[in-house]
């Protein structure tokens, strides 16, 4: 029985994320300039023309992972603003992002490419498509912080810059150690809180 439109578009859409997933990894390992498609290729264990099916080119990949990357941020940003219960929303947020890069594949390499593209604009163009979305998100995380009442509303910006640099490590210590080198969000909570006093 040949298969229907609906399960050969749910194969389709399987490949693309296994290629996607992939991609992110080379990314992550060799950056936007070293990586080739042949590289996910080899890291998919899939054809070049295979990959060549979903992304016409490198570009449309990255900018692939650039476009989820913003739509994440700009999410995150929505969810933090609407909810009034600031550390509340800082509780959630962290769990499901530090959740996140322990569990989800590829979520800590993800990260990492992301960062990449902010700091050097491979291919060109790239920070400038993340900076707005990017600054959404920053801005609902500094109005959770000043929602949250725990903290001087003066060390709002430095308490979000610190928040940032914690979760960039954890993104690296997942990377580098593993799982279990990744902080809890109670934990990230609790330094936070901790440096209010």
């Amino acid at each position: 029985m040949p298969r229907t439109a609906e399960q050969n578009e749910a194969l389709r859409s399987a490949s693309r994320e296994t290629v996607f997933t992939h991609a992110v990894r080379v990314f992550a390992r060799r950056g936007y300039a070293a990586a080739s498609i042949r590289d996910v290729a080899a890291e998919a264990g899939v054809s070049v023309g295979l990959i060549y099916r979903h992304y016409a080119t490198k570009d449309e990949l990255f900018a692939d992972v650039l476009d989820r990357a913003a739509t994440g941020l700009d999410q995150t940003a929505r969810e933090l603003a609407a909810d009034p219960d600031g550390h509340a929303a800082l509780a959630r947020f962290l769990e499901l992002y530090l959740d996140g890069i322990i569990a989800v594949d590829g979520a800590a390499e993800f990260s990492v490419v992301v960062n990449q593209a902010f700091l050097s604009d491979e291919p060109a163009g790239a920070r400038e498509r993340l900076l707005a979305s990017h600054g959404a998100f920053r801005q609902a995380l500094e109005t959770a912080v000043t929602r949250a009442e725990r903290f001087p509303a003066e060390d709002t910006e430095s308490l979000v810059a610190v928040l940032l640099s914690l979760l960039s490590g954890a993104v690296t210590m997942r990377m580098a150690s593993g799982p279990s080198a990744v902080p809890s969000a109670a934990v990230v909570l609790r330094l936070l809180d901790g440096s209010s006093r």
